[in-house]
């Protein structure tokens, strides 16, 4: 009788579910960006108490390696997420 049972309601479905890293691929470049824009203005609003600004070149290359754990953090939001949905 295999293939005869239906699924569990309380279980989530497994078949169709994205993994985090496949999430993450999607949402880096948006993760990275509002890295970049909270970055630059995190240095503008520096200048109050005497830091240097950073122009957005360098925040741009900064955003790249600190986007990683915000895509992580955003990945596993969103799973969050669809999973809640998918209830």
């Amino acid at each position: 009788m295999s293939g005869t049972r239906s699924p569990s309601r309380t279980a989530p479905a497994i078949e169709g579910r994205w993994p985090v890293w496949k999430l993450g691929l999607l949402l880096y470049p948006f993760a990275a960006a509002a890295v970049a824009i909270n970055l630059f203005m995190l240095a503008l609003m520096g200048q109050a108490i005497g830091l240097t600004a950073l122009s957005p070149v360098t925040t741009l290359w900064l955003s790249l390696p600190l986007g990683i754990p915000a895509t992580w953090a955003a990945g596993h939001w969103v799973r969050h997420l669809l999973d809640e949905a998918a209830r």
